[in-house]
């Protein structure tokens, strides 16, 4: 927004130059008041003889520079700009594909609420970090699909990241490698450095080809960051009956199902990659410290490159108007002085 050749960097706050005209309003009604008020004691006629010291434009004066600080002091608030400078920029960021598992499995309650709910709140957090780095989001079970393309709007990536659930699951089990190979399609050639596939997954790969991917991964030279959710003691799975209860997933042989963590299969794919693996059961915030320790430190490519503006902030000026007014009004008497008498000779 621009006003009197000035843009404003904040123009929200010109709601408090509404103060000088509240203080304007005052102003003009004090003055009148004042004027009926000698009226009424002196009379018209009376006035100068009564108070011959009195300055009715003395009086206007202060008014008016009050009101013209208290102006100045809400246009300074609004933050005005006038000329700008040209800065040359370079910004760098990661490009981070994060595979999020929502098999059944995920539904396991040996982390608090459950594998899936847990998983997705380290990612809503990660989401939240990323500065100026690029995040794609992958949903897999049986066969992965896509969430979100590569972007930097994370606002939008948390929205999709709550709708992703294992209902929308065509094909169960668990296929690490799929997922990968899927992440491995987001990246571009020639930038592997910057580039990393982050894996929220329990570690039970049924199909057991995650560790042929991530070699794939290697030779492209992208690593793999693997957060494990779950324990290794594992839990059962719950399922839900058609009138409400609850039981738990059985095998063929009536057995109830326990899922547990595959920490030395997780391991050994995130090593192959030379990327990491951390148990959700190792830190509070087990991704963002994964993120912080782990990720940020890869090499980060130039996505973007050029000159920025940056606008001279010109507030100070009314600060200043504003302070010589208030100084001014201050000094500023409302009676003129007394004339000199004068003594003869």
């Amino acid at each position: 927004m621009s006003l009197l050749g000035f843009e404003l960097l904040r123009p929200e706050a010109l709601v408090w130059t509404a103060a000088a005209f509240v203080l304007a309003l005052a102003g003009v009604f004090a003055l009148s008041r004042r004027a009926r008020d000698r009226k009424r004691l002196a009379g018209a006629r009376g006035i100068g003889r009564m108070f011959p010291l009195a300055s009715p434009n003395r009086e206007r004066l202060r008014v008016v520079l009050a009101v013209l600080a208290a102006a100045s002091l809400g246009f300074a608030a609004a933050g005005p700009v006038r000329g700008f400078t040209l800065r040359p920029v370079e910004r760098r960021g990661l490009d981070l594909v994060v595979c999020l598992d929502t098999s059944r499995s995920m539904l396991v309650r040996d982390v608090k609420p459950d594998r899936l709910t847990r998983a997705k709140r380290e990612i809503s957090a990660l989401f939240r970090e990323l500065a100026g780095d690029r995040a794609a989001l992958v949903a897999f079970s049986g066969e992965p699909r896509e969430v979100a393309p590569l972007t930097r709007d994370t606002a939008t990536l948390e929205k999709l990241l709550g709708f992703v659930d294992i209902e929308d699951n065509t094909l169960g089990g668990t296929d690490l490698g799929l997922a990968i190979e899927r992440a491995l399609g987001f990246f571009e050639d020639g930038s592997s450095a910057s580039q990393a596939i982050v894996l929220v997954t329990d570690g039970e790969d049924l199909s057991g080809k995650g560790r042929d991917a991530a070699q794939k991964a290697a030779e492209r030279g992208v690593r793999v960051f693997v957060l494990g959710m779950g324990t290794e003691a594992g839990g059962k799975i719950p399922i839900q009956r058609d009138d409400g209860t609850e039981s738990f997933l059985r095998d063929r042989e009536g057995k109830e199902v326990v899922s547990a963590m595959d920490v030395a299969s997780l391991t050994a794919l995130a090593e192959a990659t030379g990327g990491t693996f951390l148990a959700s059961t190792q830190s509070p915030t087990p991704l963002s410290e994964l993120y912080e320790k782990r990720i940020r430190a890869l090499e980060a490519r130039v996505y973007e490159s050029g000159e920025e503006r940056v606008p001279h902030d010109r507030f100070q000026w009314f600060l200043a108007l504003a302070l010589a007014c208030m100084c001014a009004e201050f000094a500023l008497r409302e009676r003129r002085g007394a004339p000199r008498k004068e003594v003869p000779a």
